[in-house]
């Protein structure tokens, strides 16, 4: 199995590049999800974010009010870091259990949108980073996301810089490009990957001495 880290700053297309690797092969494990999975209603991560919150960050069919909740945690670093400690192990042992079941020569994709803030880059065989200028970034967030440009702004600074994603990488995809020349460079880093993958499952069976 090899385990891919696949991040990318906001606008840059990370979710485009995901949908290509998945239709090559890969198996994803969309951490954005996952976090929302996890705090459904019903769940034991629902019931311990509305400990820590109170019952107001519910809306009235008892689902999670996000954009509630994210205006208390967004504006307290004390009352982000007490939500990411619930939410955080949560994630962490659904995305492990997709991981364990997926079969052992897979390509495992973890989408994963702050691994390079949150230091992550070490729990993955092979870092991918989906790049694109800053210009490509907003015009594509006020164009087709339709934020205001003083939003697209404070949304990208808030995240790491390009530089300290492109740091981490192990292979770089630049989206500054059309559509079918994107397609051909995740068909060439399909290839690599899955010669990886081959090569480990190859070394794993060798016979220990």
């Amino acid at each position: 199995m090899l385990k891919v880290g696949l991040t990318g700053g906001i606008g840059a297309g990370k979710s485009e590049v995901s949908r290509l690797l998945v239709a090559c092969g890969a198996v994803l494990i969309d951490a954005d999800r996952i976090a929302r999975e996890v705090v459904e209603p019903g769940t034991p991560g629902l019931a311990a974010v509305v400990d820590a919150f109170g019952p107001d960050v519910l809306t009235a069919d008892g689902t999670l009010d996000r954009p509630k909740l994210g205006s208390i945690v967004f504006a307290d670093p004390e009352k982000l870091a007490v939500l990411n400690s619930i939410v955080h192990p949560l994630v962490g042992a659904r995305s492990r259990e997709l991981e364990e079941a997926a079969a052992e020569d897979a390509v495992v994709v973890h989408d994963v949108p702050l691994l390079a803030e949150n230091g992550l880059a070490g729990l993955y065989d092979v870092v991918i980073v989906v790049d694109a200028s800053p210009e490509t970034q907003l015009d594509r967030l006020v164009r087709l996301r339709g934020m205001t440009e003083e939003d697209a702004r404070a949304r990208m600074a808030a995240q790491a810089t390009r530089e300290k994603r492109r740091e981490i990488a192990d292979v770089v995809i630049d989206n500054d490009v059309p559509l079918e020349e994107l397609r051909r460079r995740v068909r060439d880093v399909w290839a690599d990957l899955e010669h990886r993958a081959h090569a480990a499952g190859d070394s794993s069976r060798q016979p220990r001495e």
